[in-house]
């Protein structure tokens, strides 16, 4: 069952604590691969934006490939030392964490071709680490120790502390690598990630193990992964569409969105960052508790369907934005309801995940938010840049400046998400966890 004696009465503070130390630790490795993996690939390799579509593309593969093969490891875990998740929570944050701070060498490679070959290699084995460690094993773990009752709560704390890293990232991450450059910049976030991963260990508190799978290792990804597991659950898979439309949207800018303020808007250092600092201290680290209270409360379809209309209405409203105040109010307008739609969608999918394949399941959602999404995305935003944009010569070399175009497709392509999400049922908490609702 679901409930869990530590469940019910809360999921304790020790495992508070390592939840904070692993969740903010992950989102600090993953904000800094999401941009500054492709700033750093734009100002010291390439200016053409296709590399980075490209980069995007092949990491969102070895991504849920990692999930699934990685998390039915985890499954299928039995160790009375390391539980289910520990191994591949400590010994995941610790390569993924010596892998970013590596990550520069990349630039090292001449001539161009090379380096870009090499920094996707680089991003790749990153994402594999961080992969099995963070989407499978410890979002499994999340699962594993919280109900439906409390889950969307839990998931609100810890999109604070995704707003948090982003917050570190966005708003001081550029005057950290203005004043000391890129290698001291990816040696502290590696650092920091291997820190963190290791002191979490002895905060993990892991549930009584289950009863160990009779099927083998390849017959339990066969079968979890073979249409008719998604297709005796509907609500899920609509669930799982709906993120897809959101994702495939959300990626056809946020690649480029530093670019963009830098480059179009010309935007400063200083400016930059109080912009995206007080957009995310509103928009995300004020909201997300708040938020995940309102999908406990609310419910989940609710807070979704009302995220996607405001989303669209703040993507439409930034794309006009000219000035810092608009900029700054329209951040937050399409910021909050990110958060909105993080916590409710994934709240939503995890009541629905079986509990014997927790870790493995995450697979289908790496699958619909992540790799469906993050390669058609970025090619549609790297060729609308490509085509579209404003011709550029950096470091005396060609490019393209994105423009406004990204923001309006994006907002136009959300409201697809709304459409699947009409259709769904909300699971609530009296229902038994891993049926269809």
């Amino acid at each position: 069952m679901e409930t869990t004696a530590a469940a019910t009465k809360g999921i304790g503070r020790a495992a508070t604590f390592g939840l904070v130390l692993y969740g903010f630790s992950g989102q600090l490795a993953w904000a800094v691969e999401n941009q500054f993996f492709n700033t750093f690939m734009y100002d010291k390799i390439t200016p053409d934006p296709r590399p980075i579509s490209w980069m995007v593309a092949i990491t969102s593969v070895v991504s849920l490939l990692a999930t699934i093969f990685m998390g039915s490891l985890s499954d299928r875990s039995r160790s009375k030392r390391w539980g289910r998740r520990r191994f591949f929570l400590v010994g995941g944050y610790i390569a993924w964490g010596i892998v970013t701070a590596a990550f520069p060498f990349a630039a090292l490679f001449k001539p161009v071709a090379l380096g870009v070959g090499m920094a996707i290699l680089f991003d790749c084995v990153m994402t594999f680490f961080g992969a099995s460690a963070n989407d499978a094993a410890f979002n499994a773990y999340v699962t594993d120790i919280t109900t439906v009752e409390n889950r969307g709560r839990v998931l609100g704390g810890l999109e604070i502390l995704k707003w948090i890293a982003l917050l570190l990232t966005y708003g001081g991450a550029g005057f950290v690598v203005e004043a000391f450059g890129y290698f001291p910049f990816f040696y502290l976030i590696g650092g920091l990630v291997i820190i963190m991963g290791v002191a979490g260990l002895a905060l993990v508190r892991e549930p009584p193990l289950p009863p160990p799978l009779e099927e083998s290792y390849w017959a339990q990804i066969g079968n979890n992964f073979h249409w008719r597991s998604l297709a005796a659950n509907k609500t899920l898979l609509l669930v799982l569409v709906g993120v897809l439309f959101w994702n495939l949207s959300f990626n056809i800018f946020f690649p480029y969105l530093l670019i963009y303020l830098q480059h179009f808007l010309r935007v400063g250092t200083m400016q930059s960052s109080i912009l995206v600092a007080v957009s995310i201290l509103v928009g995300g680290i004020a909201m997300g508790y708040p938020l995940g209270l309102a999908a406990d409360r609310w419910g989940r379809k609710r807070l979704a369907l009302a995220s996607v209309a405001a989303e669209v209405a703040g993507l439409f409203l930034f794309s006009l934005s000219r000035t810092f105040p608009a900029l700054l109010a329209t951040a937050i307008l399409w910021i909050m309801p990110m958060a909105a739609w993080s916590i409710s969608t994934g709240a939503w999918c995890k009541d629905l995940f079986p509990d014997e394949s927790r870790a493995q399941f995450q697979g289908y959602e790496i699958l619909f938010r992540v790799t469906l999404t993050m390669i058609p995305g970025p090619l549609i935003g790297g060729a609308l840049a490509s085509h579209y944009g404003i011709p550029t010569i950096l470091d005396g070399k060609s490019g393209f400046i994105p423009t406004p175009l990204l923001f309006q497709v994006a907002a136009v392509g959300t409201i697809l998400a709304s459409i699947p999400l009409f259709f769904a049922r909300e699971k609530r908490p009296a229902t038994a966890p891993g049926k269809a609702a």
